[in-house]
């Protein structure tokens, strides 16, 4: 679980973790990860969210807590379903430490 978000109304979400690593995403990013069934067919996994209808502008307006485990975030284009776990926020971090690590 992270010890700090930040990002509300921001280009960028940034987590920091209780080992002082610091993960930042594009708020777009983000957006067009969301696994929720209005993003993603849930029998087969298709994606049903289109990048192009995804304004690069987009801001997260709320950020909320899920458990201990997630974020439920609200965006600026309505969407508010999407769940994204702290695991999947930290293991695919796109900070090039990590992504070397990753390879």
């Amino acid at each position: 679980m992270p010890l700090e978000i930040v990002g509300l109304e921001k280009p960028e979400i940034a987590f920091e973790w209780e080992d002082g690593h610091r993960t930042v995403y594009r708020a777009r990013d983000v957006r067009l990860a969301c696994r929720c069934a209005s993003c993603i067919e849930e029998m087969t996994g298709r994606k049903l969210l289109r990048p192009e209808a995804v304004p690069e502008s987009i801001v997260a307006r709320n950020i909320s807590l899920v458990g201990q485990y997630a974020v439920l975030i609200e965006w600026s284009d309505g969407h508010a379903t999407g769940i994204h776990s702290f695991r999947d926020l930290r293991e695919g971090c796109p900070c090039e430490s990590c992504r070397a690590r990753r390879r």
